[in-house]
């Protein structure tokens, strides 16, 4: 039986009128890097907070390491990294001075890792907070989430900012920081970035928990994206068959493009039918699996 980093309850956070969360039950494995994806405003990062105890929930419980995030933060906190969605910071610090503060509150010397994790994301330490672009002020709490060494990191739309070449660097440093042993929950409206690094991954919409599964799962769903070209207009309604989703059709209805999961010989059968210019299939991508989540 797989040991379990972090555990959620029935965790339940009500905002009167607004959208907070509902009733989410779900665990992460020690040694996983675990999505949690959702649009914005599905919920994810009042989840987050309630697991750091910066809020409290409503309802249900979540715990950290065996240990209750309410009550016992404080020791909860000694071995974990996190990174929030926006950042706050001593404005007239400079990045080593502010790395530094925090890694004297963890009372852990980690110079080396600090300037090496620094030195990979272009991060200029001897520079002013208040001079950073948002993308240098997104690397400064990466750095000061990951440097002393946790072994689990919360981390909330950590790339949201970031250019794609720091992007990438940043994907091999959490793959090097896993393979070490770190757990790693990460927080994404981004699928592809998911689909790169995690292993399994949990769904939110509009506060509540609609599905939990493994990327592999997902890939092998069944799904086929299907592309077709013709020279005269498909008819309406051709595509009746059960099992297929998100179709869209061009305005004269000479292409179409839809994902299908059923009976393949179904499909093509119809697709015989036609008179065609082009037909393509191929392994959907992961936003587009995920897309009848969201409808």
């Amino acid at each position: 039986m797989n040991e379990q980093s972090i555990v959620l309850n029935g965790l339940t956070k009500n905002y009167g009128k607004h959208r907070g969360i509902n009733n989410i039950s779900f665990s992460v494995n020690k040694g996983e890097i675990f999505g949690f994806i959702g649009p914005n405003g599905a919920g994810k990062s009042t989840t987050i907070r309630t697991l750091m105890g910066l809020i409290r929930p409503t309802a249900g419980s979540a715990t950290i390491f065996g240990l209750d995030c309410q009550t016992q933060s404080h020791v909860i906190a000694k071995n974990l990294g996190y990174l929030p969605s926006e950042d706050s910071y001593y404005e007239n610090m400079k990045v080593h001075d502010l790395l530094q503060y925090t890694a004297d509150l963890y009372g852990i010397n980690c110079k080396s890792k600090m300037h090496e994790l620094s030195e990979r994301l272009n991060l200029d330490l001897s520079r002013r907070i208040s001079d950073l672009s948002l993308g240098n002020r997104k690397k400064v709490g990466i750095v000061s989430a990951l440097m002393t060494s946790p072994k689990l990191v919360i981390m909330d739309e950590p790339t949201s900012v970031l250019d794609p070449l720091i992007q990438q660097t940043f994907y091999d440093i959490l793959k090097e920081e896993n393979r070490r042993g770190t757990t790693i929950f990460l927080s994404s409206h981004i699928l592809s970035e998911v689909q790169k690094l995690c292993d399994r991954a949990a769904i939110l919409k509009e506060g509540k928990l609609i599905s939990i599964q493994s990327i592999k799962e997902l890939r092998e769903s069944g799904y086929k994206k299907i592309s077709v070209t013709v020279k005269n207009a498909i008819p309406n309604n051709f595509f009746n068959l059960s099992g297929i989703a998100n179709y869209s059709e061009n305005a004269d209805k000479t292409f179409a493009t839809f994902m299908y999961n059923g009976n393949i010989s179904a499909v093509v059968e119809k697709i015989h039918t036609l008179t065609l210019e082009d037909v393509f299939l191929e392994e959907p991508s992961l936003e587009e699996i995920f897309l009848h989540f969201y409808e």
